[in-house]
């Protein structure tokens, strides 16, 4: 795509009266925050614009100013809004056309000058959606009260015209809007809402949530009814100790029954119709990091040091969806019908166990041993594809529990690979910017990039692999690692085998770059530390364990050991995304 302005803007304000000056905090900032800066921030702004200040969005990037006070025709911020929702440079480029009215607003707020207080820097804000996250909240916790028939204190909250009607919603002011302040009430106040008896107060992460879709326009798409709903209730009651020796028996029975070779081979998980490639990666040494001479290196690659590590296998491919939906679906494995599963819950696996020599109980080769992932609030692969493309947006903890599973199914020991070890597999020998050498002219041959994927990932194993067999160990998606991230990592670690557990659910290690990444953001040292702005948009209160949705670009393959574990808190601490969660 052609970066004229790379200017992302959705639907957040009303009519904006002629008579009125437009608000630049309660209207335009939101717009620029939750739509613009993910682009356009301060991390690599696509076009080199950045809009994060007035004197930015007016110097502009690469292709000139987006930005030209009292002119909104000659402000690329405002006319590549107007452009045909089918043109190559209209913005926002994957979303929402703009209403006229949104246009209008934003018209209008240049026309007056674009009036935006010089030391005011903008942050980075996610879209608040009301029928995803908001909605699920006044449904179960406000409308049982406030809907027709029965409007306590005459407030409705099933109707939007109602409920915007009344004094307890100010749009664009959340502070003066009772339907926000009487949430953070103390527990023991007379008015706190919803009160005690109701299962107040809500937890403060669900009031903020309102309170930010009030900020951003409190949009409610017309003719939308809210119905009472009854809070979901799960389960995650689980006989860990017995699951996890369960596996490991299994597990050891195989690797005593199996006379190991260490060779590739096709994993073919009972009971599914999931296969996938696994690739024998030699043993050896090599020298982990960059050196200081190479371009676009970062001070965490280093200093270089020499690494042993034991032979492993690690799969040919990213998982992909096909393999994932089958852990994350169980309906997809046993055959029931999807009406009738309840695949919106945290499911309790049952496994089956049999008591084999000393009462030690093991895992049947059809059992399953962890919880899969609850149902996702919305399509995880974004649009991009499912059949033979790579799974995304699993947290490391749902990375975690997917080896856990394929191990638990088929009796072979899986995990993710450590830092050393992808790294090894990555770089199959050679020492350059990438596996390929040191040229990015040649990364078309060997990975998707931005330059390439066409603003998505693509099926896996279509371009060139490594000189080990490896395909899109560079580019398609991030992997992540085992190790949690330290920027001084290297200085402390072992020269043999060595790993790093994660301290907490962030940060740890992704490697690889993705199909949204330049070329230079690819090189196999590069090194990439989650945070909490991976899930950012996340409406689940508290946020999903499983799923990251603002990490599209990150994925993961797994590897194998040839020794399975010696015991079970060795094997159990492959599965674990930090220590204090055993």
């Amino acid at each position: 795509m052609k970066h004229t302005v790379a200017v992302s803007l959705a639907a957040l304000v009303g009519f904006t009266s002629a008579l009125a000056e437009v608000d630049f905090k309660k209207e335009v900032r939101p717009i620029l925050e939750v739509y613009c800066l993910k682009c356009h921030g301060v991390e690599k702004p696509k076009g080199k614009l950045s809009l994060v200040t007035r004197a930015e969005a007016i110097k502009g990037g690469e292709d000139g100013t987006a930005l030209v006070p009292g002119e909104p025709d000659k402000s690329p911020l405002y006319t590549s809004t107007t452009l045909a929702a089918d043109h190559d440079d209209v913005m926002p480029p994957k979303g929402d056309k703009l209403t006229p009215a949104q246009q209008a607003t934003l018209k209008q707020w240049i026309t007056e000058g674009a009036k935006w207080p010089e030391d005011l820097k903008l942050q980075q804000r996610e879209k608040v959606d009301f029928v995803k996250q908001v909605k699920p909240i006044f449904e179960v916790n406000c409308v049982a009260c406030h809907k027709e028939g029965h409007a306590k204190g005459d407030l409705r909250m099933d109707v939007k015209e109602d409920f915007f009607k009344s004094k307890d919603i100010v749009v664009g002011d959340s502070k003066a809007s009772k339907v926000f302040t009487t949430m953070i009430l103390p527990a023991d106040h007379d008015d706190v809402m919803p009160p005690a008896k109701k299962g107040g107060p809500l937890p403060r992460a669900k009031a903020d949530l309102v309170a930010e879709w009030i900020e951003q326009g409190a949009f409610w798409p017309e003719g939308l009814k809210l119905e009472q709903k009854e809070p979901e209730t799960t389960t995650s009651d689980r006989d860990w100790k017995s699951v996890n020796e369960a596996v490991f028996q299994f597990i050891t029975k195989t690797a005593e029954a199996e006379k190991v070779q260490h060779a590739n081979f096709i994993e073919k998980l009972p009971g599914t119709q999931v296969a996938f490639d696994m690739v024998a990666i030699p043993g050896g040494e090599f020298l982990m990091g960059s050196p200081e001479n190479e371009a676009g290196r970062k001070s965490d690659e280093g200093p270089q040091r020499k690494v042993k590590l034991e032979p492993f296998w690690m799969g040919k491919t990213e998982v992909t969806w096909d393999e994932y939906e089958v852990f994350q679906f169980p309906y997809m494995e046993k055959g029931s019908n999807i009406s009738t599963e309840r695949v919106n819950r945290e499911l309790l696996i049952i496994s089956e166990f049999s008591a084999q020599g000393g009462g030690n109980p093991y895992v049947g080769k059809e059992a399953d041993a962890v919880s899969r992932p609850t149902t996702p609030y919305v399509e995880m692969s974004f649009g991009m594809g499912k059949n033979g493309f790579p799974a995304i947006s699993m947290t490391h903890y749902a990375a975690l529990m997917y080896c856990r599973w394929i191990s638990a199914k088929s009796g072979h020991f899986y995990r993710l690979a450590t830092e050393a070890e992808w790294e090894y597999a990555a770089r199959a020998g050679t020492t350059t910017r990438y596996f390929w050498g040191d040229d990015p002219k040649l990364a078309d041959d060997y990975a998707w990039s931005f330059i390439n994927a066409d603003g998505k990932y693509q099926k896996v194993g279509k371009k060139k692999p490594n000189p080990w067999g490896l395909h899109d160990m560079l580019g398609n998606v991030s992997e992540w690692t085992y190790d949690g991230y330290k920027a001084d990592a290297y200085a402390t670690l072992g020269s043999e085998n060595p790993s790093l557990p994660g301290f907490g659910e962030y940060p740890h290690v992704a490697r690889g770059g993705s199909w949204d990444d330049e070329v230079d953001l690819l090189r196999v040292a590069l090194r990439k530390a989650s945070d909490q702005t991976w899930k950012m948009r996340d409406p689940q209160l508290p946020k999903s364990k499983f799923y990251l949705t603002d990490a599209q670009f990150l994925g993961f393959r797994v590897v194998r050991q040839i020794k399975p574990p010696a015991s079970v808190d060795e094997m159990v601490k492959w599965w674990t995304t930090y220590p204090a969660m055993k």
